[in-house]
């Protein structure tokens, strides 16, 4: 019974993308002392590949897509091929809800999002993405570590059939980019934003001055150019290779959200792994989301510059002025006593 959930639960990669890593198996025949030992040995002599598809909706070109293809890349080598990993960008495989769907659904796939999107199944990890909640990256990964971080994971995995493989990739702040200098909240007013259609992320842009406007990322640029959208909020990470500099002349660098990132896979297909291959991929997905997190602060920087260089004029507001706007959004939705919770958990001061 066991061998045929495995089987069922296996599908063949619909596609794939240059480099996106090796294909193959091994067979090996050892003695297993334990349930756990004999579930690894038994995936390792089955002569199975377990294919896992990552998708994003971000270009190839992305900071995160590259941290995606270092991900597969590593876990293929480090399986010896048990693991098939392949890297879908630019949103190849449907939306991030479609696809978290189909991953809760059983189907073998891994989805990149945000905090706000698990917020759908358990409301309090939707705290990670209100603003100004977390200064730098440092802050946002001590949280992944609080035992509060792991009741929210533990309960994605029991009741909602999610299982977070990692919480610990990042992409950056988001700033706003438009086409009219943004000095204040007040001059956002009448502004039609784009931003992620999760009630804390329209509210706090709502707080801010602006209408936000929920729409897919890869629809964006085109939005803009139309003037459906008077511009977005994003990371540069994102903002550089979907070169939106192109339709938003001016950035407002707030940093009112730090975008923590996380990839999630269905608990169904995970539990047919064997328990070593288990271990191996959310071990690996930890470290390589920090591993690479390390870069993208300093990508950010050089984003900004090469977009300044491509005609984008920078400009860096006061920000109390934000902060004061977005302030009673943690009483308005209930968060405030979390944030005072998760404040001492990492040893953060409330400012």
């Amino acid at each position: 019974m066991a061998m045929a959930a495995i089987m069922a639960a296996t599908t063949a990669c619909g596609g794939s993308m240059p480099g996106m890593g090796n294909s193959g198996s091994t067979s090996t025949t050892a003695a297993a002392a334990g349930s756990e030992s004999k579930a690894a040995d038994a995936g390792a002599s089955d002569g199975k590949t377990y294919e896992l598809k990552i998708s994003t909706s971000q270009t190839e070109q992305a900071a995160i897509t590259r941290s995606y293809q270092k991900l597969a890349d590593t876990l293929n080598e480090k399986s010896n091929g048990r693991l098939k990993v392949t890297v879908f960008p630019a949103g190849q495989l449907g939306s991030d809800e479609d696809v978290l769907e189909q991953a809760i659904q059983g189907v073998n796939v891994a989805v990149n999002t945000d905090a706000s999107r698990c917020g759908q199944y358990v409301k309090d990890m939707s705290i990670l993405m209100m603003p100004y909640m977390f200064d730098n990256y440092d802050e946002c990964a001590k949280v992944t570590e609080t035992d509060t971080f792991k009741s929210w994971t533990d309960d994605l995995d029991k009741n909602h059939g999610i299982k977070v493989l990692s919480f610990t990739f990042y992409d950056g702040p988001r700033h706003f980019m438009t086409n009219k200098v943004i000095n204040s909240p007040e001059d956002l007013k009448g502004l039609r934003i784009r931003t992620i259609g999760q009630e804390v992320t329209t509210k706090a842009v709502e707080a801010m001055g602006a209408t936000p406007v929920s729409m897919s990322w890869g629809e964006v640029y085109n939005g803009i150019q139309s003037k459906a959208l008077d511009g977005c909020e994003v990371q540069n990470t994102s903002a550089l290779p979907s070169r939106i500099y192109e339709v938003c002349k001016n950035q407002a660098k707030t940093g009112h959200f730090q975008l923590m990132q996380g990839l999630l896979v269905g608990s169904q297909w995970f539990n047919t792994l064997p328990t070593d291959l288990q271990e191996l991929l959310t071990t690996t997905a930890q470290d390589v989301g920090k591993e690479t997190a390390e870069g993208v602060e300093a990508e950010c920087e050089t984003d900004e510059q090469e977009m300044v260089k491509n005609g984008l004029q920078v400009n860096t507001p006061d920000l109390q002025p934000f902060k004061d706007a977005v302030a009673g959004e943690y009483d308005a939705l209930g968060y405030t006593d979390l944030r005072a919770q998760l404040y001492k958990e990492i040893g953060k001061q409330l400012k």
